[in-house]
């Protein structure tokens, strides 16, 4: 039985378990519960981790330290959808507890597996038990105890992945949906898989994609873009990232590193703090931040020769990030063109292609905030999966990053119209984000597979409505749906009707349903719009 594992077993351990994760996708994703044809969990917990394997592949003989460090920080930027967040958070804290060790016992993984539940639950909001999440906390709960018994990490792997089992066996009783499809939590399931995989590459039996799957890299990037562009008042352009090492207030460099030069940006968290800063004595810059901890990173340029003076170590080449011309702009998430003009035409600087079967990623997230010329980033993700995924980029960018969290396109629209670029931060996110509860979202879709939910008897192809979260109905005509669509606004008495329609309805089809909407909702205003999204046949809102 092994006792412990190096850097070059956790290496394995991680692609054994994005190997597993991508072997079992489908299996995830056909646990979604809503019968629509989102069910992306499998798939987007298979990007997340392949994001690290790849990454893993390329370093050769990574100590544990810097293996898990990988792991984490690839996965952070890879992250897509909720369960592929809270998968990058359950390593991220397993790479804390990994920090400055060679060599990882039982007692120190169970340690790790602890920390990154402690991760997960810390960033979601309100944590909801039959999840990934309940899956993971009362493993780790298992490891731990095991570790009491016997230090070996194959022994206490195994007591965690056994009771993984359990607890995932126990979802389908503790989330009422879940008990009337039937099925376990599809994020509890991959992350089983996850740990089965783990302690199959421990027991030396690695876990390997089958011929034909293709794992994808994850791009690492650097904060800090190229400012030499910039008007030069001070010399010294000084770029640095410290390890933090005590608990010192970040805010206390922050006022002595703005009263030292100009365009200052810092940005801290739990591990790190990265300063960017123009002044002409870098020397007093480097000397009061070593008070915070370790530098990883340290560049100096002078401006004016256009020639870098020192690097202490070396990196990757940053990005470039936009400089800011204003102070607010806003970045948005759809799919379709006609959805696209809408954002772009109500004054969204740039646009993340994406939503429902294909949520960006945390790093597509990060690329079109660093282009927006502002030094503050509204973020709509406009789908309840996107959230989690956008709400990683502010630690990741000098910019700062708000993010407004719509569920759907319309209340993304209407949460635009809302929107002041002369006005202040605190009262352009109190406007949007209370803008988005006055929008009624409708959506028409098909069924992806046969399924008994919520009272209807749902077959393959049918058509769906969805009225909110909620499943409104469903059936073989899609008149029928539209027509009880428009019954219900007007009872509710909405005034101003939007309908976009998708890239697979003829103009001459939507006509009709518009004029359809028109006719029964008398009193209210309709309008008809190309959204051009896949997937969704109709995007309805009413306010």
């Amino acid at each position: 039985m092994r006792q412990t594992v190096k850097g070059a077993e956790f290496r394995r351990m991680a692609i054994s378990a994005a190997a597993s994760v991508e072997i079992h996708k489908q299996e995830l994703n056909d646990l979604n519960v809503f019968p629509v044809p989102d069910g992306d969990t499998g798939t987007n917990m298979s990007m997340t981790i392949n994001a690290a394997a790849g990454d893993l592949r390329k370093a050769e003989d990574p100590t544990l330290e810097k293996a898990a460090a990988i792991t984490a920080s690839a996965m952070l930027r890879g992250a897509r959808g909720n369960s592929g967040v809270i998968l990058s958070l359950l390593f991220r804290g397993i790479s804390r507890r990994l920090k400055g060790c060679e060599v990882c016992d039982g007692v120190l993984w169970a340690a790790a597996l602890q920390e990154g539940v402690d991760a997960a639950y810390k960033a979601v909001m309100k944590p909801a038990e039959g999840t990934i999440l309940t899956v993971a906390r009362l493993a780790a709960a298992a490891a731990t105890k095991a570790a009491q018994e016997n230090n070996h990490i194959e022994f206490v792997q195994e007591a965690a992945v056994e009771e993984a089992k359990v607890a995932l066996a126990d979802t389908i009783n503790q989330n009422p949906v879940l008990k009337k499809a039937g099925v376990v939590d599809a994020g509890g399931k991959g992350w089983l898989f996850v740990m089965e995989a783990m302690l199959s590459s421990i027991r030396g039996e690695d876990v390997v994609i089958p011929e034909g799957y293709v794992a994808q890299d994850a791009k690492e990037q650097a904060v800090f873009g190229d400012i030499s562009d910039e008007e030069i008042t001070f010399t010294y352009c000084t770029e640095f990232i410290i390890n933090r090492e005590n608990d010192k207030d970040p805010e206390a460099l922050r006022a002595f590193l703005d009263s030292l030069g100009d365009s200052l940006v810092l940005v801290d968290d739990d591990e790190i703090i990265k300063v960017h800063v123009h002044t002409n004595d870098p020397g007093k810059a480097l000397h009061e931040a070593i008070d915070y901890g370790s530098f990883v990173t340290v560049k100096i340029e002078n401006m004016r020769l256009q020639h870098t003076e020192k690097v202490m170590s070396e990196q990757e080449l940053a990005p470039k990030i936009a400089e800011p011309e204003k102070q607010f702009g806003v970045v948005a998430v759809c799919a379709g063109d006609g959805l696209a003009d809408v954002f772009q035409n109500l004054g969204v600087d740039g646009i993340i292609s994406g939503g429902q079967t294909m949520n960006p990623s945390t790093q597509d997230i990060l690329e079109v905030v660093n282009t927006v010329p502002a030094e503050t980033v509204y973020v709509l993700p406009n789908n309840k999966n996107i959230i989690m995924a956008a709400e990683q980029v502010d630690a990741l960018t000098p910019k700062h990053v708000v993010v407004i969290p719509s569920k759907t396109v319309p209340q993304g629209i209407t949460a635009m119209l809302s929107f002041n670029p002369e006005g202040e931060e605190e009262e352009n996110t109190q406007a949007l984000t209370e803008a988005l509860s006055t929008v009624d979202t409708m959506q028409i879709t098909y069924a992806a597979r046969n399924s008994d939910f919520d009272g209807h008897d749902i077959h393959e192809g049918d058509y769906l409505a969805i009225y909110g979260s909620s499943l409104f109905g469903t059936n073989k005509d899609i008149k029928v749906l539209l027509k009880a669509l428009a019954e219900k606004i007007r009872d509710a008495g909405k005034d101003y009707i939007t309908i976009y329609y998708g890239e697979d309805i003829q103009e001459k089809h939507a006509q009709k349903a518009a004029d359809m909407f028109q006719e029964i909702c008398q009193d209210a205003e309709v309008n008809l719009l190309r959204g051009g999204q896949p997937v969704y046949y109709y995007l309805i809102s009413a306010e």
